[in-house]
């Protein structure tokens, strides 16, 4: 049976949690655990208790944008057309990345100690390879893609600079478009 958390110990952890993916999609995952603990208004021992490891706080972090970015995969595999559906899934990915610049370093990096959270990025990426696969047997997606190709899509995509969260969707919106166009037969 699960361990039940105080109410205290819970709002900890959800404000710990809330704090760190408004750090993280500011910073990155550099960001330190010091300044998580400030935001989140709990003392470094109280973080370090609930997440002895940073990999250990990305990983619960960002379990709920997992769990997003498994939903635009699987309805883009699920979509009959394949250019359909991987067209959806770039532009959604894009999207889910650039609303949080800490999950895109997340998503493309591979924690030594984060095992459950690289199953997990394992299993989306071999979605994602099924996706193109699908599309390229259909004739939509160049022959020579690979799914690193993806990644690379994923981690430019993580680098735009805007001034606003708003212009940088805007941007990352039109570099999916045209990064589907490169992709494109």
């Amino acid at each position: 049976m699960p361990h039940l958390l105080r109410s205290d110990a819970r709002d900890n952890r959800e404000r710990i949690l809330d704090a760190a993916r408004l750090v993280f999609a500011a910073e990155g995952l550099d960001a330190p655990m010091r300044e998580i603990a400030r935001r989140a208004g709990v003392g470094p021992a109280t973080l370090y208790r609930r997440f002895p490891t940073k990999e250990l706080l990305v990983t619960a972090a960002f379990a709920d944008q997992m769990r997003a970015c498994y939903a635009i995969v699987d309805e883009g595999l699920a979509d009959p057309d394949p250019w359909r559906g991987f067209a959806l899934v770039v532009e959604r990915l894009c999207e889910l990345h650039a609303r949080d610049r800490g999950f895109t370093t997340a998503f493309v990096s591979a924690f030594p100690h984060a095992i459950d959270f690289a199953a997990e990025r394992e299993r989306a990426l071999r979605s994602i390879a099924e996706l193109i696969r699908r599309a390229q047997e259909a004739g939509h997606v160049r022959p020579d893609v690979v799914l690193d190709d993806l990644v690379l899509v994923l981690m430019a995509n993580g680098g735009i600079q805007a001034p606003t969260p708003a212009a940088r969707l805007a941007a990352s919106r039109r570099f999916a478009a045209l990064a589907l166009r490169g992709l494109r037969t």
